[in-house]
């Protein structure tokens, strides 16, 4: 279910190449395949003459029980579903499913002063993602052997999440960077085919069945530690941040920072001992493998807006 955004792109590569039989299940607004940076021309045509697409819209639930019923899939990787209702059609559909493999969020935890957030950690029903809760709760009751991943913040190539990305725009422009608060937030980052590999990793694993697995990068980051690790990364110099505090602005509707402002990371080490999972990408590896086949060739998801940055260097200016 999805597959032609980010992390699907990354996973259904693996799969195919695994010699699994590969099905996306698309609205088809999308071309169903594209051609990765650093895909070789025979790598490319090898993965689109095997992948199989099926149209449909995952909210046109009875379509969703017919179509896949028709064809009787043994596995379902469901990489955007975000409601209960929208995965309880899939699981009327296929009664021998054999596994149901789901893409959760760390961001489930309740907030907490104790961290790294682990999977037997305290969850927050009113959570923005409660939807995921709820679906896990959904696979739990109906008996289903399934696998929730809950991945922190991801990264890398085709990233749609201005991530990365909104660092980069900033470097590139030689703007200065604005952080919240003092910088010394500490999150976490994982590279997508570091995700890619575990979401493969649990298929058909008996150890990954009835289980959630944290998955990120090996290592946690500041904010301004995230700065700089993205100049290196892009070739660029020395950063110059600026720290402001977010209570003293009006933002209205626009995010000023992409990251939540708190510390924010988990402990992949149940996914490293229960399945051998280990991330491949450091950090300043990771950002530069996503420099370097993303924007560093011109190409990203969402135009560069500096209209809250201008509002708190302004004020700083203001201030001196």
């Amino acid at each position: 279910m999805g597959g032609t955004r980010f992390i699907g792109v990354f996973l259904s590569r693996l799969l195919v190449k695994e010699g699994h039989q590969v099905t996306l299940f698309t609205r088809g607004k999308a071309p169903i395949t594209q051609q990765l940076p650093g895909e070789s021309d025979a790598e490319y045509a090898d993965f689109s003459s095997k992948v199989l697409h099926l149209k449909g819209d995952r909210q046109d639930f009875e379509f969703v029980k017919t179509s896949l019923a028709a064809n009787g899939y043994d596995v379902v990787y469901d990489i955007n579903g975000r409601e209960a209702v929208q995965v309880e059609p899939i699981i009327e559909a296929l009664p021998n499913l054999q596994q149901y493999i789901y893409c959760s969020s760390a961001g489930v935890y309740l907030k907490s002063d104790i961290l790294p957030h682990c999977e037997v950690d305290a969850v927050d029903p009113k959570s923005r993602h409660k939807g995921k809760l709820e679906t896990e709760s959904l696979l739990t009751s109906r008996g289903v052997n399934w696998t929730s991943i809950r991945p922190v913040y991801i990264y890398g190539p085709l990233n749609y999440n201005p991530v990365e990305e909104w660092f980069f725009h900033r470097l590139k422009a030689g703007r200065p960077i604005p952080i919240p608060g003092a910088g010394n937030q500490i999150t976490q980052l994982g590279h997508v085919k570091d995700l890619a590999r575990a979401f493969n990793l649990v298929l058909g694993n008996p150890k990954a069945s009835k289980q959630i697995f944290n998955i990120s990068g090996a290592k946690y980051v500041t904010f301004d530690g995230l700065a700089r690790a993205c100049a290196k990364a892009g070739g660029f110099p020395e950063p110059e941040l600026v720290h402001y505090n977010p209570k003293e602005f009006d933002f209205g509707k626009k995010k000023a920072f992409p990251f939540r402002d708190q510390h924010f990371f988990a402990s992949v080490e149940k996914a490293t001992s229960e399945l051998g999972w280990t991330p491949e990408f450091d950090l300043v590896q990771g950002l530069t493998n996503s420099y370097n086949l993303d924007f560093g060739r011109g190409t990203f998801r969402k135009e560069a807006d500096f209209t809250t940055d201008d509002m708190i260097l302004d004020k700083k200016l203001a201030t001196v």
